[in-house]
């Protein structure tokens, strides 16, 4: 099997030059406005929101520490390489998705955006619930698709939401909000240990980034500053899920009266 940092460096590199090229060429359509609302004044040539398109490079960055670090696992952990390189995979592929909606804003790079959104969470919430309900390889998988599936379904209602605007915002945030409820849960049960530090050091980043795109939705940005709060909600998301990962890799099976988690039935 080839190692994880060659498997999410391939990711990354593939996927930045699909984009560089869907971007030179035209591939994504024209700008419709798409992502507009996030401050940034649009600017002429190529990448038309700079700051909210570059700082999407943390969460390659972000993807390929975690690939470093899926090749270091404890022997008693629950997390496989496997599954751990699936993930540096998926928030490799957050860099160039949303990088695709704020460089055109257009409907397809708005697509792509939504897209590697849902995977992100609903990897986080169906990794949590396979290890909730001690299921296996099959069950995550099918919990994954249905998780994205739903999302997709979710974000096809055209009407505004509260606060978080657009449906498909929602589901991205449902979707976390289960996974750190299932996360509680797994951790208090007490069939592993983990070091929790980790997960509040993602949830505090994630809710500094929220805060902040919050605030810059609600008009506390300059369109025309190279620093745009969303492009720290990029920065910030991208700590998160990297800190996540730090979570479950530090989740180790014990032996419990009620039974034993393993890497064997969560792979």
């Amino acid at each position: 099997m080839a190692r994880p940092l060659a498997v999410a460096g391939t990711v990354a590199v593939v996927s930045t030059a699909l984009l560089v090229a869907a971007v030179a060429q035209g591939w994504l359509g024209p700008d419709v406005g798409r992502g507009a609302n996030f401050c940034e004044a649009p600017h002429d040539g190529w990448i038309r929101q700079p700051a909210n398109a570059l700082s999407n490079v943390g969460f390659v960055v972000a993807g390929l520490l975690i690939a470093v670090r899926a090749d270091r696992l404890p022997r008693d952990g629950v997390m496989s390489t496997t599954v751990a390189t699936s993930y540096a995979c998926v928030v490799v592929l957050l860099g160039p998705g949303s990088a695709a909606m704020h460089a055109t804003q257009s409907a397809w790079g708005g697509h792509l955006d939504m897209l590697s959104m849902y995977l992100v969470a609903g990897f986080a919430a169906a990794w949590a619930w396979v290890r909730w309900t001690r299921r296996g390889t099959t069950a995550f998988l099918m919990a994954y698709a249905a998780c994205v599936a739903a999302c997709e379904l979710v974000g096809l209602w055209s009407d505004p939401v509260p606060v978080v605007h657009y449906s498909g915002n929602l589901a991205f945030g449902l979707l976390l909000v289960a996974a750190v409820v299932l996360e509680t849960r797994i951790w208090r049960r007490g069939e592993t240990t983990t070091v929790f530090a980790n997960g509040v050091v993602s949830l505090t980043a994630m809710l500094v980034a929220f805060t902040i795109w919050l605030l810059t939705n609600a008009g506390m940005c300059d369109p025309h500053s190279l620093l745009q709060g969303h492009a720290v909600w990029h920065l910030l998301c991208a700590v998160a899920a990297y800190w996540l990962f730090r979570l479950y890799a530090s989740e180790r099976s014990v032996n419990t009266a009620s039974g034993r988690l393993t890497r064997a039935e969560v792979v």
